[in-house]
């Protein structure tokens, strides 16, 4: 009797990166690839936000200002008259320097503080922002960014086809980036700080070190992420510090499962793609969403990645009962 073959995890995520890649010809649209687009850069900033908050167990709330830096960062050098490729690295860089001064007063507090103060942070980037009219244009923001081009190729030719690719491109490096590094002896260690931290400590594990490294290794990807977004989108508004766009990052980790990387990526697809739908309800959808949410983790408190990892193995745990019967 031939033996029967079993689906892997690995040949999961290789079928969904084909539809992803085969997605584009499948849907010439420039509005579906437009959300798909968005979709994979929230995606990118709330896995990694996943690594922070629910890896590592801390509340960092300035996680939104370091897309938004990106995104700012980008456009500020692009409109430099220097090449928006040098552009889009430096909102990554800039995301990373944000995020290690950012830190700097986090490692002297604990719990709810944790939380107070990087808030504190993103608000007080968020008026600097406003302030400095001349370089960041204030309220209005920065409009007519210089877009990403190869040769004579703008990225948003052909429906936005440049852009689709370079986003799916960076959403599976910084997937694989978390993957290997939340199983390494880094992640191993900021898990214990997060669990039994005064066990940890009493171990060797330094905790101002690992928390420091947490804040910088969350951050690159995500300022990489607000750099496509403003040269994408070719604006930088201060909308991106705001509390609203925090919860809904917020959302997308919960929602999703924190600290299972993939659960935040399956998060950030299903609320950008609902909300954007749910856009004619006007401010109905956000207590639509609420509600959703919230039946969800209920019957779900792990996020939906929980939902059907548990569904998966019961599904498997019936198979076996019904082979040994």
């Amino acid at each position: 009797m031939a033996k029967r073959y079993k689906l892997k995890g690995f040949h999961i995520v290789l079928v969904i990166a084909i539809a992803f890649l085969l997605f584009p010809i499948a849907f010439r649209s420039g509005y579906a690839r437009h959300l798909i687009i968005l979709a994979m850069l929230y995606a990118i900033l709330a896995s990694n936000w996943d690594l922070s908050l629910g890896y590592g167990g801390i509340y960092n709330f300035a996680h939104g200002a370091f897309f938004a830096i990106g995104a700012y960062g980008a456009a500020i050098i692009a409109r430099q008259g220097i090449s928006s490729w040098i552009g889009f690295l430096g909102g990554g860089i800039s995301a990373v320097i944000v995020s290690a001064i950012v830190c700097l007063p986090v490692l002297r507090v604990k719990g709810v503080y944790v939380c107070l103060v990087t808030f504190a942070f993103s608000q007080l980037c968020l008026h600097i922002v406003r302030s400095q009219v001349s370089i960041t244009g204030g309220a209005v923001g920065l409009t007519n960014i210089p877009t990403l081009t190869i040769g004579g190729f703008s990225l948003l030719d052909h429906g936005n086809l440049g852009f689709y690719y370079l986003s799916f491109v960076l959403l599976a490096a910084s997937t694989f980036y978390l993957y290997r590094l939340v199983r390494s002896d880094f992640g191993l260690s900021i898990i214990a700080l997060r669990d039994f931290e005064d066990y940890a400590i009493s171990r060797g594990v330094p905790l101002a070190r690992q928390r420091f490294l947490t804040f910088i290794a969350s951050s690159f990807f995500t300022g990489l992420a607000g750099s496509i977004f403003s040269l994408y989108s070719r604006v930088a508004v201060v909308e991106l510090f705001s509390f609203t766009y925090i919860t809904m990052l917020l959302s997308m980790v919960i929602l999703g499962g924190a600290a299972t990387i993939f659960g935040p990526i399956i998060g950030a697809f299903i609320l950008s793609l609902v909300s954007e739908f749910l856009k004619i309800l006007g401010s109905w959808q956000y207590i639509i969403i609420a509600i959703a949410v919230v039946l969800i983790l209920m019957y779900y408190p792990d996020g939906i990645f929980g939902g059907i990892k548990t569904i998966v193995n019961r599904m498997f745990h019936k198979e076996r009962n019904i082979k040994r019967v």
